[in-house]
């Protein structure tokens, strides 16, 4: 009978030992199978590399003349000769106007006799000085009474060409705005007058581009309602950026005016700059907007490395990266959104431009 219990607690015990070596060797190999971390996200890359870009614009312009002003008479009288011929061209010089100068006129004759009169005393004067009539002194006295009458007289001549209104330039002649008759003063507008045998254009360029615009450069632009395309060379520009606007004016000269173009139309204005050889051009999916600035995730030795980086032009699918990325760079394009900063990284494939 002892035997028997002392056989019977052998095999208990036995049993106690391989149930507890059982679970120990189920709990091994479950730890050993056990995954350290969530699995490495397999994405897409872009290799970076530069590419020539066109940096062309399209901006307002406006059509004005080559010359233009508004024709106003220079002193204050009554019109007695018009000669406005409304949309005519005329020369540089021609008269186009005559204020009243009858009272100009008659103190210019009055002077012109008193003229004659101090000349002829400085004749009678000059003969006394040689037998010592008259003093040196009398005898200069009279020479000078006659240089102030004829610098009187050189200011009423002036006076009465100031009755004339003349064309300043060749141009065509505006409509006009006072007849024959009237009485005008200097702010009063005869008409107006243009110079539009040579035409030009000015529009404004964003201050970014500034650097960019050199004189002598072509720009294109075309007019609503007239599919050509026209041409102009840059003439001159501001020598600074306006401050409302942050932009810089630019004037340039017509090239191939083809008689269809008038002072005033208004334009859609392309500029033609030179493209950027050595452009870093992006997938536009593998920029990441922030808060503040933008981010591209970039794959370094297995993992994520989020850079801050700056944008520049943009097509329809690439964008222009100016800052925060070099050459060579191994971009990722896909699964952005379940990447995390230094998150294990697989490479899928490369996707070209």
């Amino acid at each position: 009978m002892y035997s028997t219990n002392r056989i019977l607690l052998f095999l208990i015990f036995v049993s106690i030992l391989a149930s507890c070596s059982s679970k120990e060797s189920k709990n091994g190999v479950a730890s050993k199978g056990a995954p350290s971390g969530p699995p490495p996200t397999r994405t897409d890359v872009f290799i970076v590399g530069t590419s020539p870009l066109s940096d062309n614009i399209s901006l307002p312009g406006s059509i004005i003349a080559n010359e233009v002003t508004e024709i106003h008479p220079e002193i204050s009288g009554r019109l007695t000769y018009l000669n406005i011929s409304e949309g005519q061209p005329v020369g540089k010089g021609t008269l186009l106007g005559k204020i009243y100068d009858g009272d100009l006129r008659a103190q210019l004759s009055k002077l012109a006799i008193q003229l004659q009169q101090a000349q002829r005393t400085a004749k009678r004067y000059e003969e006394l000085l040689k037998i010592q009539g008259v003093s040196q002194q009398e005898y200069d006295e009279h020479l000078l009474s006659i240089s102030n009458i004829q610098a009187d007289m050189a200011i009423v001549q002036s006076n009465i060409k100031r009755t004339e209104i003349r064309a300043p330039f060749s141009g065509t002649l505006g409509l006009k705005s006072v007849s024959p008759g009237a009485y005008v003063t200097p702010a009063t507008i005869l008409t107006s007058i243009r110079q539009n045998t040579q035409l030009k254009l000015d529009f404004s360029l964003p201050e970014k581009y500034a650097t960019k615009i050199q004189v002598g450069q072509l720009v294109y632009f075309k007019m609503e309602n007239n599919d050509k395309e026209y041409s102009a060379k840059i003439l001159a520009t501001e020598r600074g950026i306006t401050e409302d606007s942050r932009s810089l004016n630019v004037r340039a000269l017509l090239v191939n005016n083809d008689g269809k173009i008038m002072p005033g139309n208004f334009v859609e204005v392309t500029t033609n700059f030179a493209p950027d050889p050595t452009a870093i051009m992006v997938p536009t999916q593998a920029v990441i907007p922030q808060a503040r600035g933008k981010k591209i995730a970039i794959f370094r030795n297995g993992i994520s490395v989020f850079e801050t980086v700056e944008t520049g032009l943009r097509d329809t699918s690439m964008v222009q990266i100016t800052s925060g990325l070099k050459v060579g760079d191994t971009i990722i394009v896909s699964g952005i959104m379940s990447l995390k900063p230094n998150g294990k990284v697989t490479l899928g494939k490369v996707i070209n431009k």
